[in-house]
């Protein structure tokens, strides 16, 4: 492990105030910290100062030795603080969130699952945030009313199970989910779950907030501890200062470069050193919403006056006052405290990034970008930019955006591609049309979105190019897979800054460099974009917009939520099947997957987010853009009963009808990607029974077991070599299946012939009974009768 001194983050605290040193004063400010509200929205719950501290003091005597940042947030809200084995990427911590947080998409199944477990009421905050149901086509009011009306069966839903199990709603054009939290929920120190993959854009005001898939969300909101095997840390340290083109979005493109998709995989990243009080409240959200990319666990930054600002902006003073007089003992990292791994950045001295196309660790410096496309054939014309989402709609965002816009309509430039604005929330929509920015980005030939997710999750309906057109398009958004942004598998995706995006839009073209080259004026005459510049905070302060928050009553019983059985969108859960107590034998194999092998693979959004709460509908696109080793075609394999080749779904599903289980054979970091815990619904239902890879990302790992799948790995990865798509595969020594002790695969080939390999898993006893109960909701009502 690597030990780093953190002179400059206790300076930090300095400047906010560090606690005072007569250990009397210190209690009173800690109590007086106790009847400050979590939220403004939720006066009657107060933040957890008190007893984060308590817990933090009985590990630290037990541990006797300095802690990161993360450490302390994480493991003050230890269940069992005397008894909780300790050790980094070994242990399971059970856990005691202070709240969850939904997407509407994600949203319909949790609920649905904690319908099925009868529980009255959740026993932790919870928020419903309707964001990713809404289609980008023409522009936000319109896109917005369509939404409501073909969503009106499930908003309807979210909204009264909202109200009868205590949960808060978000309605549609409220904004997203990460953004709303940020601006309402997050404090420092939290510890939140949420059921999206870029939950961890908390950390940009100092909270550990964590992306789960539905199951997860339930035991929370059910009042059970919550289970998450203890992560390593990796520090990234930070010199020099943030200046002229370079943004907070280069240093996690930097980071995702150094990282790659998988390197932060069982990992919190801790950020700190000087650097760090040059990047705003909001830009350090940006960093730790894309740590998602590099497969991290969250990451966080330390408690600092860019985020005390941010809280008074948004109307939290009070919270503040609060951070100041933990600062010291929370909310920042140990003096000689070590890290896994350190990772060095000099601000000073990083270049502006664009990252892609296809996969968000492809790193490549403005500098070298064109020369970069031509080599390797990519398109560069550039055929849209797209800026906001949850990783950057932030008013300085906006602010350093119009700074370019400005300069290039004061020469009669306008934008010479298509180009969409996602604001985050209502907020950030008020604001900016308050202070006249939406009327220039619109002057400019910018659309102005929905509040909503948009685009960023495949909810782009475009009328400019045809699917199975190769093109280009930049965007400030956090992913860029094959076929993300609009179902185009042709689609060059790049991500970047959303300054960096509106300059390419002005020539409509990647061998452009704003930093170097020159644009032509209406009247010929050349001229160089200076470097972008904004407020931080909005000077006149926030304008809300409209209240499109709904309370949860004080009752709620009765309250009735209903589903229709005609439904077309929502269904009921049937449990799922216990283990019968025998090995699994000769299962066949669904599919041999060659490559990456992303959620948007397994089980794509887009135009299939309407099915999210109907688990039958939905498992029709189980699978579909895998690419299946025997003829690296997506969607087609052979059914291995009757010789005929049909779509992934259909086969399954006739596999299913004969009682036929079967397993999904895949590469590395299988289940990249989104917190969606469809993609383990869907291979449950039709049928599936374990996914064998050579090695898994974190959340598809444990919502695979939550519903009650094997998710092995190869302890030899080159076995992956020795499975044939027409092998059959029996799993030998489910009637010992221990902790730490590996499983066997009997393979036998088509030609009669067997061999034997073994298996790796990463089960623990709890997740050793939700495989037995069929799935962790079984395992939940077991113990609840």
């Amino acid at each position: 492990m690597a030990s780093v001194m953190r002179m400059s983050s206790v300076k930090a605290c300095s400047r906010l105030g560090l606690l005072a040193q007569v250990r009397q004063i210190h209690i009173t400010r800690i109590s007086a910290a106790a009847q400050v509200a979590m939220s403004k929205l939720e006066p009657d719950n107060h933040l957890p100062y008190n007893k984060l501290i308590d817990v933090l003091s009985v590990i630290k005597n037990r541990l006797s030795r300095p802690l990161t940042l993360s450490e302390k947030i994480l493991y003050s809200h230890i269940d069992n603080p005397a008894k909780q084995e300790i050790k980094r990427g070994e242990s399971y911590l059970h856990l005691r969130p202070d709240r969850v947080a939904m997407q509407d998409a994600t949203a319909q199944m949790a609920m649905l699952q904690f319908i099925s477990s009868g529980l009255p009421r959740v026993a932790v905050p919870s928020t419903i945030h309707c964001d990713h149901l809404i289609e980008a086509h023409v522009g936000g009011d319109k896109d917005l009313a369509k939404a409501k009306d073909l969503n009106k069966e499930v908003y309807d839903f979210l909204s009264i199970a909202g109200a009868k199990y205590g949960v808060g709603f978000w309605k549609p054009g409220s904004g997203i989910i990460h953004q709303i939290v940020l601006e309402n929920y997050a404090f420092p120190g939290l510890l939140m779950i949420g059921t999206d993959s870029h939950t961890p854009n908390g950390g940009g005001l100092g909270g550990l907030c964590i992306g789960v898939g539905g199951a997860d969300a339930v035991d929370v909101m059910a009042g059970l501890p919550w289970e998450l095997k203890c992560p390593n840390v990796i520090g990234v340290h930070l010199t020099g200062k943030l200046s002229g083109w370079t943004s907070p979005k280069d240093i996690i493109l930097k980071v995702a470069d150094i990282l790659t998709v998988k390197g932060g995989t069982g990992a919190i990243v801790e950020y700190f050193g000087p650097g760090v009080d040059s990047i705003s409240c909001t830009g350090m959200a940006t960093i730790c919403n894309m740590g998602a990319e590099i497969g991290a666990t969250t990451s966080v930054f330390p408690y600092n006056h860019r985020m005390k600002d941010y809280l008074k902006a948004t109307s939290r003073p009070d919270i503040a006052t609060a951070a100041d007089s933990v600062c010291d003992n929370l909310l920042t990292a140990d003096a000689n405290c070590d890290y896994d791994q350190v990772i060095e950045i000099n601000l000073d001295t990083l270049e502006p990034h664009i990252n892609g196309p296809f996969t968000p660790d492809l790193a490549n410096p403005i500098s070298k970008i064109g020369q970069e496309a031509k080599k390797k054939g990519w398109p560069v014309e550039i055929k849209a930019g797209l800026i906001g989402s949850c990783t950057n709609s932030s008013y300085e965002d906006m602010a350093r955006t119009v700074s370019l816009v400005k300069q290039a309509l004061k020469h009669g430039v306008k934008a010479k591609t298509n180009f969409f604005i996602s604001p985050g929330s209502e907020q950030i929509r008020a604001t900016i049309e308050r202070d006249g920015m939406s009327t220039i980005l619109r002057e400019f030939g910018g659309t102005v979105l929905a509040n909503a997710c948009g685009p960023c999750i495949g909810q782009w309906k475009r009328d400019d190019v045809a699917k199975g057109e190769a093109n280009t398009i930049v965007t400030s958004f956090n992913r860029n897979f094959t076929g993300r942004n609009d179902g185009n598998p042709q689609t060059h995706g790049f991500v970047t800054s959303p300054e960096m995006v509106t300059a390419l839009v002005m020539k409509g073209t990647l061998e452009f460099n704003p930093m170097t080259d020159e644009i032509e004026g209406a009247d010929g005459k050349k001229f160089k974009l200076e470097s972008p510049y904004g407020d931080e905070l909005p000077q006149l302060g926030f304008d809300p917009g409209e209240d499109t928050f709904q309370k949860p009553p004080t009752g709620g019983m009765e309250i009735s939520v209903n589903v229709d059985k005609k439904s077309d969108r929502l269904q009921l859960l049937t449990p799922f099947n216990k283990w019968d107590g025998k090995d699994l034998e000769n299962m066949l194999i669904l599919i041999k997957v060659k490559g990456k092998c992303t959620t948007d693979h397994i089980s794509p959004a887009g135009p299939w987010l309407k099915y999210r709460g109907h688990l039958d509908n939905i498992s029709n696109n189980l699978l579909i853009g895998a690419i299946n080793t025997e003829n690296n075609e997506a969607n087609k394999i052979k059914n291995q009963i009757d010789g005929k080749y049909d779509t992934v779904p259909a086969t399954a599903r006739d596999y299913k009808s004969k009682n036929l289980s079967w397993v999904v054979v895949g590469e590395d970091n299988y289940g990249e990607g989104s917190s969606r815990e469809h993609a383990a619904l869907e291979p449950r239902h039709l049928g599936g029974r374990a996914i064998i890879v050579k090695s898994f990302a974190r959340i598809h790992e444990t919502n695979l077991k939550k519903q009650g799948l094997l998710p092995l790995t190869f302890a030899n990865p080159s076995d992956y070599d020795k499975i044939q798509p027409t092998d059959r595969i029996s799993i030998i020594g489910l009637k010992d299946f221990a902790p730490g002790k590996s499983l066997t695969a009997r393979i036998t080939h088509q030609n009669g012939d067997t061999e034997e390999i073994k298996l790796n898993h990463s089960f623990n006893e709890l997740q050793i009974t939700w495989f037995k109960a069929g799935s962790a909701l079984n395992r939940m009502k077991e113990l609840a009768k």
